[in-house]
């Protein structure tokens, strides 16, 4: 049976009104330093105010290939999904998320400013309620680049100053900008290049430079643990693992956040869901997403709150004491050369590109 977005909505109003909840759900997001900052911030106080059991899985990377299996098999294990923008608007697209209006399913400031106001320009799906802004960029290893340190981006393409091993995603998003942006092409002209062929076989051309240099990760706790064992010289990865890694570990690390690429992340909720399952991951929604929650994730990691009136209430960090301000990929010292992802492009594309860059993997 094919679910209309009409039809989705009108649901969730009705389980938001009254009736009985599930009292196990999974959330399934990435793991690592997010999770437990999840965990302290939204699913333990969750659980302690309602009772409910919070299965965690760690399955965000193959959200939408096993939503997407899911749905085909008509059986819907997951309640909530942690996913990255434009997976979002991906899942949106296909009817596999339900759709979530904020005045109905999120809730207001504390001042009274709607939740649509208050995330403003976060709300970039009809499906989706974003939660933190993060970035992916470059962590190195301070003892194995000698006298002069990284600041550029493109290092990870000059193996003659900074020989070694590099990690990089296992998939076509952040590196094909990369490497355009190290190929001579302008910022604002990236995505105009990159949705031909031959600008596709640019920045493949150049990821082939560094090809036998690189370690392909899948796992966000993969760069990490690579540039704590001393197995390559720099990563890319999240800001928030790499926070962890040299404010909580204290390892030989440093942060590269030049070029870094701003993204969201946040929820969805599958559609197909029954009433008592759909029921409580949208109470969970709405108590995971409010100013405090989302200001609270932020004293475990050092990623944004989505929310405009969080931000105001991010100050230290809960078991280091430090301020987080200086460590968030916002903060004006560390956002001076940002790139700016592009969620539409990237759902309308990713499919193909992803299937020319796998195949390219494979050569």
């Amino acid at each position: 049976m094919k679910v209309t977005k009409t039809t989705l909505l009108a649901s969730a109003v009705a389980a938001v009104a009254g009736g009985a909840m599930a009292e196990e759900m999974t959330i399934v997001s990435w793991g690592g330093a997010y999770s437990k900052s999840q965990l302290k911030a939204y699913h333990e106080p969750y659980s302690e105010k309602t009772g409910v059991t919070i299965l965690n899985d760690d399955s965000s990377a193959e959200a939408v290939a096993k939503l997407r299996a899911m749905n085909e098999a008509g059986n819907i294990t997951w309640d909530v999904v942690d996913v990255v923008a434009a997976d979002a608007i991906r899942l949106c697209d296909e009817g596999l998320a339900m759709e979530i209006d904020p005045e109905v399913h999120l809730a207001a400031a504390p001042d009274g400013t709607s939740a649509a106001d208050d995330f403003g320009d976060m709300l970039v799906s009809e499906c989706y309620i974003p939660t933190i802004v993060y970035s992916t960029t470059f962590g190195y290893r301070t003892d194995l680049v000698g006298d002069t340190p990284p600041t550029s981006v493109c290092a990870v393409f000059d193996t003659d100053a900074y020989p070694g091993k590099r990690a990089l995603e296992k998939r076509p998003i952040n590196n094909m900008e990369w490497a355009l942006i190290c190929d001579g092409v302008p910022k604002d002209q990236v995505y105009d290049v990159l949705e031909t062929s031959e600008g596709q076989d640019q920045a493949l051309a150049k990821l082939a430079t560094i090809k036998d240099d690189v370690i392909w990760w899948s796992s966000g706790s993969d760069t990490p643990q690579l540039l704590a064992d001393g197995e390559i010289v720099m990563g890319s990865t999240y800001n928030g693992r790499l926070f962890s890694l040299i404010e909580e570990q204290n390892q030989p690390v440093g942060m590269l956040w030049d070029a870094q690429v701003f993204d969201l992340d946040g929820f969805i909720i599958p559609a197909g869901l029954s009433e008592e399952r759909q029921q409580r991951a949208l109470d969970y929604i709405f108590f995971a997403s409010d100013t405090q929650r989302l200001a609270d994730q932020a004293k475990w990691i050092s990623y944004g709150p989505a929310r405009s009136s969080s931000a105001p209430l991010v100050s230290q960090h809960a078991e280091l004491g430090i301020d987080m301000a200086p460590h968030m990929p916002t903060d004006p010292e560390n956002a001076k050369n940002t790139f700016l992802y592009n969620f539409e492009f990237w759902a309308d594309y990713r499919d193909d590109i992803d299937a020319k860059f796998q195949a390219w993997l494979a050569q």
